[in-house]
């Protein structure tokens, strides 16, 4: 079966996946515990890598009233805050935390223009704390969806060395589609209207491109 794989990973599987192939093929010529043992743990190495990288199709509803889980994880924020970096002003956010475990490619959460990319340096805190939202490495990435604001923030985590976002200021982005990724554990945010209507609490999980997280003003009733 074959599992698709984001295309940052591949440099990284092929350093793993390639060792691992060599030294299970030695040791099955060679013999002998020390060999197998190390063939064992690099071929185990090389099929974590393989799964931290693996890059699912994701075909959830879609509608200009909803806005999707940018990523997988367990929502961690649902509350009522300020942002002052695109929708200057009160806002509903949520917040996931995308452990060693959970698919990184992240998506855009609606479709729309996007007007804001930012990117702020910073520290590598655990990415559950309250205080990653605004002192970790972060990206932002502010869509304008026909008309309603909504931004999305990749924040680094303890482990995370590198935000991946694909689009840039003037892109027409589609709800949904790959935005990027997080190498390796990490958290998003996504800011939106203040009278957006939250269809996810706190414990909840999400899945990236499927979970509702919320609808836009005037839009339909909460999705269950």
């Amino acid at each position: 079966m074959r599992v698709p794989i984001a295309r940052e990973g591949f440099p990284f599987v092929v350093s793993t996946a390639g060792p691992a192939v060599v030294l299970l093929l030695a040791a099955g010529q060679v013999g002998g515990p020390v060999l197998w043992t190390l063939a064992i743990i690099i071929s185990i190495l090389a099929i974590a890598v393989l799964g931290f990288f693996r890059d699912p199709e994701r075909n959830g509803a879609k509608g200009d009233e909803l806005i999707l889980s940018p990523a997988d994880g367990k929502v961690i924020k649902v509350e009522h805050v300020e942002e002052s970096s695109y929708l200057q002003g009160e806002a509903l956010c949520v917040s996931i935390f995308l452990s060693l475990f959970d698919v990184h490619v992240n998506r855009y959460p609606v479709s729309g223009d996007v007007k804001l990319r930012d990117y702020e340096p910073g520290r590598f805190e655990p990415a559950w704390r309250t205080s990653a939202s605004h002192s970790n490495e972060r990206a932002s990435t502010g869509i304008d969806a026909n008309g309603q604001p909504v931004l999305v923030n990749q924040i680094a985590g303890l482990a995370a060395k590198r935000i991946v976002t694909y689009a840039e200021v003037g892109d027409e982005v589609e709800q949904g589609a790959r935005m990027g990724m997080i190498r390796f554990g990490s958290r998003v945010d996504i800011y939106m209207s203040k009278d957006a209507v939250p269809g996810v609490k706190v414990g909840d999980r999400a899945v990236g491109g499927i979970t509702v997280l919320a609808q836009m003003p005037g839009g339909l009733e909460k999705t269950e």
